[in-house]
């Protein structure tokens, strides 16, 4: 949740200004959808690491799926930071792309602890991949 917390800070000085300025494609989204989608999505990831975690974090495969959560919740926080902190879009569609790649891993390591929690990042996976066709499209177009 510190996370959603931080790239909402990030995210709220650029995107009523800076972001409405940008030419966007036909299928982005109102603004007043992101905060619902990412509010779900940062429930769903918690508890799916919750449950990762109870399985015992002294167990390698634990600890391996955790840390492939944590760097790829670095890099969603990083990817706010880079688009709507420092407006810089072809970054931004380098970080989501890693993000993507890293996230695919992350599935697959949860996988391997839990299948359920691997099922909660499933919704997460798709909005990132939606998220990185908008990036890269705004990026395309501006």
């Amino acid at each position: 949740m510190a996370i959603a917390l931080l790239s909402s800070f990030v995210t709220q000085g650029s995107v009523n200004d800076w972001y409405l300025t940008l030419n966007k494609p036909d299928f982005t989204p109102p603004n007043w959808v992101f905060a619902p989608v990412w509010t779900l999505l940062y429930i769903s990831m918690g508890v799916a690491a919750g449950i990762v975690w109870t399985k015992g974090f002294y167990h390698l495969w634990v600890k391996t799926a955790l840390y492939h959560f944590a760097f790829q919740l670095l890099l969603n926080a990083a990817w706010s930071i880079v688009f709507f902190g420092l407006k810089e879009l072809f970054w931004a569609v380098i970080v989501i792309i890693s993000l993507l790649i890293l996230l695919i891993f992350t599935i697959r390591w949860f996988k391997v602890v839990s299948k359920l929690a691997a099922w909660l990042l499933v919704p997460y996976l798709l909005w990132v991949c939606f998220a990185a066709v908008l990036t890269y499209r705004i990026w395309e177009l501006n």
